[in-house]
């Protein structure tokens, strides 16, 4: 049992996730070893000021760039876009783990007539032509079904012919990602990009309740801390309801892979990853993390942010992403991006990039009700933005209103 202050399970949840104290991460090798910490980070295809997992590394990796993150998916193929939470990115190196859902995808796909010709006329063209988006192969029509990619069960509708084929391989894992032209995805085959001894890999946790407890498992390492409760931290772990959440942490508990920590301020109690126990250990002795505060912007599905009602109780900050609340019903914008200073939230910032003129437009600023608009915070803030400046590929800053 380990207790903890409110301010401890904040620093420990920060300094752990790469955002307080100097920077842990650098470069390219940095950017893959926040991945594969964080097990996966999730893929928007919105691109207001940074597309959302580069945004997530932007916070973290000194010196980070696109171009860093498109080679280790692309060039590398050190990581790779694949479904874990939602749309994401995972290591490589996971890939045999998530074999179960490229098999139900394979059992869900061969319930519809006349898909198995299509993707044999894919993948045909694919290997004869390369690379293809759903608007280059040449397949017309539309379908009306339910996508296995989607492990959630629930949706379904109609598309186009060559777009569900795409997919549906993905899904099974016989294509993958070969790139990305803005939110445009070209597929290409599997066994051309990666190893062969990979994409053969039985899956390594065959059972459900061993499967179930890796997943959460790499969830508690991603936020920091989480609870045993209804969580959007959870999304897309197939067959995690209440009954077998409950079953997962009692096995974790006693293998000694989670450690149960109760908070100040929070009533149930949350759990942290047994291995992290001397970091944690270093931190309250304050012998780690005791650095200049950073003012850091966070993305709208940084890792951080996944519970955002655990964020809500233990740093008392409220953040709503707004992209697909109605503009009438918004209280911000529709993509007001977290502001980190120090171990607290200081408010959102709205931005926007216009990269033909080369300036990010910081369009509002929202501050955090006690926040003191210190020169040091300013300062910090500026810098902030410079890198997010840098990341969007523009070489000013201007504000729409010099008093924000």
């Amino acid at each position: 049992m380990i207790e903890l202050t409110a301010p401890e399970a904040r620093r420990y949840m920060l300094y752990r996730s790469g955002l307080l104290g100097e920077r842990r991460f650098s470069g390219k090798a940095g950017a893959l070893d926040f991945v594969r910490q964080a097990g996966c980070i999730q893929f928007d295809p919105v691109d207001i000021c940074g597309r959302n997992a580069e945004l997530t590394l932007n916070a973290r990796v000194s010196g980070f760039s696109g171009k860093m993150l498109r080679e280790l998916l692309y060039t590398d193929r050190s990581l790779v876009d694949y479904p874990d939470k939602n749309l994401s990115i995972i290591p490589a190196a996971d890939w045999p783990y998530f074999e179960r859902y490229r098999s139900a995808a394979r059992a869900c796909g061969a319930g519809f007539e006349g898909l198995a010709d299509l993707e044999r006329q894919a993948l045909a063209y694919i290997r004869e032509h390369g690379p293809v988006s759903a608007d280059t192969l040449p397949i017309d029509g539309r379908i009306n079904w339910h996508s296995a990619i989607h492990w959630s069960g629930n949706w379904h509708g109609e598309s186009r012919a060559s777009r569900s084929v795409l997919e549906q391989l993905y899904s099974t894992g016989e294509l993958v990602i070969h790139h990305k032209e803005g939110a445009r995805k070209f597929y290409d085959l599997a066994e051309r990009h990666l190893p062969a001894g990979l994409l053969a890999a039985p899956d390594p946790l065959p059972g459900e309740v061993e499967h179930m407890s890796w997943r959460v498992l790499r969830r508690i390492g991603a936020v920091g801390l989480l609870w045993n409760r209804p969580s959007d931290a959870w999304l897309n772990i197939g067959g995690l309801n209440a009954s077998a959440r409950g079953e997962v942490f009692n096995t974790l508990l006693s293998g000694g892979l989670i450690s149960e920590c109760h908070v100040e301020g929070i009533r149930p109690p949350l759990y942290m990853l047994s291995a992290d126990l001397p970091l944690l250990n270093s931190l309250l002795s304050g012998d780690a993390g005791q650095a200049r505060p950073r003012c850091e912007l966070l993305a709208p599905l940084d890792p951080l942010l996944w519970d955002r009602r655990l964020i809500r109780e233990l740093f008392g900050f409220d953040y709503t992403w707004e992209l697909y609340v109605p503009a009438e019903k918004r209280r911000y914008s529709a993509y007001a991006l977290p502001v980190l200073w120090g171990e607290r939230f200081a408010g959102r910032l709205s931005a926007s990039a216009d990269r033909t003129r080369g300036v990010l437009t910081v369009h509002r600023i929202w501050y955090e009700s006690g926040v003191r608009r210190t020169k040091k915070l300013q300062a910090a803030l500026d810098s902030a933005l410079r890198r997010l400046a840098r990341l969007n590929g523009c070489s000013s800053v201007e504000y729409e209103n010099p008093g924000i």
